[in-house]
């Protein structure tokens, strides 16, 4: 990803992460993120290096232990721990016109984490320019 001026990469990737997660959780795909230059601490306390880009891996879900990275979000985490890949097209019901992409996408949208920062809450769709 090149650069924005004015929007961090988290910011950029939030949305596109939570939709993906939504449409693959239930199917057994997991969707992450990084960010170029800045380094996570795994849940046991481990480093994780920094990224040299900012990305969005996939993988296959590990059922049992994944839904403990969706606890905010109860419900896709119970989609992913029941999830299976019947082979549906997981863009089968989704809309083609931007305006109406919008309004389905704004009930995938997370719970705000209670924060100091609103920084830290995922970017809302992009808006429309026409």
């Amino acid at each position: 990803m090149g650069e924005v001026p004015g929007t961090r990469h988290c910011d950029l990737l939030a949305w596109p992460h939570w939709v993906l997660k939504n449409l693959y959780g239930p199917v057994g795909v997991m969707f992450g993120k990084f960010y170029a230059g800045e380094e996570e601490v795994t849940a046991a306390g481990h480093r994780i290096p920094a990224a040299p880009a900012s990305f969005l891996p996939v993988r296959a879900a590990v059922r049992r232990r994944d839904p403990q990275f969706l606890r905010a979000t109860p419900d896709l985490a119970a989609a992913l721990a029941a999830a299976d890949d019947d082979g549906r097209d997981v863009f089968e019901h989704i809309p083609t016109e931007w305006t109406e992409i919008r309004t389905w996408a704004r009930h995938l949208l997370p719970p705000a984490k209670p924060s100091p920062s609103s920084s830290d809450r995922p970017a809302s769709p992009p808006r429309s320019s026409s």
